[in-house]
């Protein structure tokens, strides 16, 4: 009897009340289960414990959130003390990033988790993109219903020749966006897979990675299952998944145990 491959979800940091709470979007897990996979909701590690987090692991799921990456990370100082950090998650996550693309581990970088993916490997953010001439505003209509707020938006290039194109097949289509910040300076080595149509960068991947790697700036995971695009993204990264399990579990696991007999 086989496992299930399992996917690192990191939890966000919050506050309800007097206590502090690890917590992870419902739409993150329902993603990764529609991937075929078992998510793991990890709360913050210590840097030792990384490791073994990614022994566990057959994928990671980076997700979005409303708090943003400490813009210490990429040497600025905070633009905008109103809007959300999470420097607890920035912590682990940055260095989780480097050690499981060394290790060839399926990664998936949503939103947030795509900016994540930027910074951990040397890039820069805009801390406020609808600031920058040249650029459109991306941010949601705060006061709409959520189907509006995560409706299509614009639509996005696809790049001839890239992971993003092998897995969707198109040249262009539509994307919902909820994003204040986005990549500024791409890091080194990084391919561009897909931009709006301000010339903004929409997705992104790391092709001297060992494994699938995939970043996107909007959220396929809302309503996955009724998008055909959010469809062929959760087919991929799923198929990755599955395929870095039965291989490491070969190759490191060691067969699994039968079960026991009944007494």
């Amino acid at each position: 009897m086989s496992r299930s491959p399992v996917v690192l979800v990191p939890a966000c940091n919050r506050w309800l009340g007097d206590h502090p709470f690890h917590i992870a979007g419902r739409k993150y897990v329902d993603f990764v289960r529609l991937a075929g996979a078992l998510p793991l909701v990890v709360p913050r590690l210590d840097l030792q414990e990384i490791d073994e987090a990614l022994d566990l692991a057959d994928g990671v799921l980076l997700t979005g959130s409303p708090s943003n990456v400490h813009p210490s990370a990429f040497g600025e100082e905070v633009h905008d003390p109103s809007l959300p950090l999470d420097p607890e998650r920035d912590a682990w996550t940055l260095p989780l990033i480097t050690r499981a693309l060394a290790r060839g581990v399926p990664i998936f970088g949503i939103c947030r988790g795509t900016q994540e993916v930027n910074v951990a490997l040397g890039g820069t953010l805009h801390q406020a993109v609808h600031e920058v001439p040249g650029l459109t505003d991306h941010r949601e209509p705060e006061a709409a219903p959520l189907d509006e707020q995560y409706g299509p938006s614009h639509e996005v290039e696809v790049v001839p020749g890239g992971a993003l194109q092998a897995i969707v097949g198109r040249p262009r289509f539509e994307v919902n966006s909820l994003h204040g910040q986005a990549v500024k300076a791409l890091a080194h080595g990084l391919r561009v897979e897909a931009v709006a149509p301000d010339g903004l960068v929409e997705a992104f991947s790391v092709p001297g990675a060992a494994g699938f790697n995939l970043c996107v700036q909007w959220h396929p995971e809302w309503q996955a299952a009724h998008n055909p695009v959010s469809m062929q993204l959760v087919q991929a990264f799923g198929a990755a998944v599955r395929q870095y399990h039965d291989q490491y579990r070969d190759r490191v696991r060691g067969p699994l145990p039968s079960a026991a007999a009944p007494v």
